[in-house]
């Protein structure tokens, strides 16, 4: 029957058989030789299955597991305020913390073109070679990148060139890189942390839900072969805790389903990434798990930092023996973080602090000074919004040739060489501080 043996080597399970290799298939069947063919297509089907993740760290059972099958515990840091700037960072008032609101903020300053070159110069320097150099030295193995959408929207888009950027270097000092969906068109919050427009209109409207998809999509074509990218985070803590917002909750599993099965049309390889609602903590909206290489991930701040914290999640995973992550943390004392990460690694969960680095702050691992006068932007930022203020705020803003010197110095303070290393913080997640 080797005729029979040699279509069947070249059939691929899931098409369907042509006609003469059923006739085959059929003689081996009824030859004596039913026991070598049920073996040659378990064979190929766990052959399918390994293929398509060979190479790739994948999910485990319960367990996260790199290239070689072991067991992989992540301990990564969040590339905040990079590609989509978060106001507290900047420590600027309540009209101006979405990036909209902040680039707002620019533009009405030192003026929209000048202001776009200060936002692409930003995003050229915030995160360097140098930066996740100094990422492997601490002991970190992976990071995380929050993106905003608009940055993805075509192939030869400013954000692939960046991030392609980013996995060249992390390729080279073998940091894991996870995509994190922060600000999703139409948005997945309603608030400041996904720049939408004051409600979640993700969830209500079929044309952000599709170009959702497509941004995936996209990403997933473009990093399908590329090892180092880790896995897709694909929305960011969707859906707040708002009463009024609880009715979107039995609609985000189905939304992750069109995610996934978008992700999975093009890249059999990365793990997709699930997070709960309300703040990527409610897992009560997940069924059983519907893909097979799928990571849950929560994110906890200002909490107790016991186990009781995690327990819910513990038992998730020992439920569904399925991997589950800490997305975010931190924004807390070293008190607080070196108490948290002990009962994260004794229970083996992986996490992922917030954030890397910000202006003037203690709790991340790298910081750099205000600028010169920054006090005179943050002023600005507190004052009431809308042109209808407009006499107001032209009469408290700096002149624009004082605040083109303000953002001028910003750039030169997150240069690499201008930064600090929070020492006592690297310490409390565990790692190692510069004096180490």
């Amino acid at each position: 029957m080797r005729a029979a043996g040699e279509l069947l080597l070249r059939w691929v399970p899931g098409e369907r058989m042509d006609a003469r290799t059923r006739v085959y298939t059929s003689l081996a069947m009824t030859n004596g030789n039913f026991r070598a063919f049920l073996l040659l297509m378990v064979a190929m089907c766990l052959g399918c299955g390994v293929s398509a993740q060979s190479g790739f760290v994948h999910t485990s059972g319960a367990n996260l597991v790199d290239d070689q099958g072991k067991a992989l515990t992540l301990r990564g840091t969040n590339l905040g305020n990079w590609l989509e700037p978060e106001g507290y960072m900047f420590h600027l008032g309540d009209t101006a913390q979405s990036p909209r609101e902040i680039e707002e903020l620019s533009y009405e300053l030192i003026g929209p073109e000048k202001a776009d070159a200060f936002w692409k110069q930003w995003r050229e320097t915030y995160i360097t070679q140098a930066d996740i150099d100094r990422i492997k030295a601490m002991g970190f193995n992976s990071v995380r990148v929050p993106i905003h959408w608009k940055f993805f929207d075509s192939e030869n888009g400013e954000g692939f060139r960046l991030l392609d950027r980013l996995v060249e270097w992390a390729r080279k000092d073998h940091i894991y890189v996870i995509i994190d969906l922060h600000c999703a068109p139409g948005g997945q919050t309603g608030t400041n942390i996904d720049d939408s427009y004051g409600y979640p209109w993700l969830y209500l409207s079929p044309e952000a839900q599709q170009h959702t998809i497509a941004i995936w999509r996209g990403i997933a074509a473009h990093y399908a072969k590329e090892p180092i990218v880790l896995g897709y985070d694909l929305l960011n803590e969707p859906i707040p805790h708002f009463p009024q917002m609880q009715r979107f909750n039995p609609g985000l599993e189905p939304l992750y389903r069109k995610m996934v099965a978008a992700v999975r049309e093009v890249d059999p390889n990365h793990v997709v990434i699930l997070g709960g609602a309300q703040w990527d903590s409610n897992f009560k909206v997940f069924g059983k798990p519907f893909d097979s290489n799928v990571m849950y991930t929560f994110h906890k701040y200002w909490t107790a930092t016991d186990v009781s914290v995690i327990k819910e999640y513990l038992d998730f995973r020992d439920k569904y023996k399925v991997p589950i992550w800490l997305g975010e943390s931190g924004e807390n004392k070293d008190e607080w973080v070196a108490a948290f990460v002990k009962t994260l690694e004794d229970n083996h969960v992986g996490w992922c602090f917030w954030p890397y680095k910000k202006m003037d702050a203690p709790s991340s691992e790298v910081t750099f000074d205000r600028p010169v006068h920054w006090d005179a932007i943050i002023a600005l930022s507190k004052t009431q919004g809308g042109t209808g203020n407009a006499e107001k705020r032209i009469a408290a803003r700096p002149s624009p040739e004082d605040a083109q010197a303000v953002f001028d110095d910003l750039l030169q303070k997150i240069l690499y060489s201008n930064e600090k290393m929070n020492e006592g913080y690297v310490r409390a997640l565990g790692l190692k501080g510069s004096t180490q």
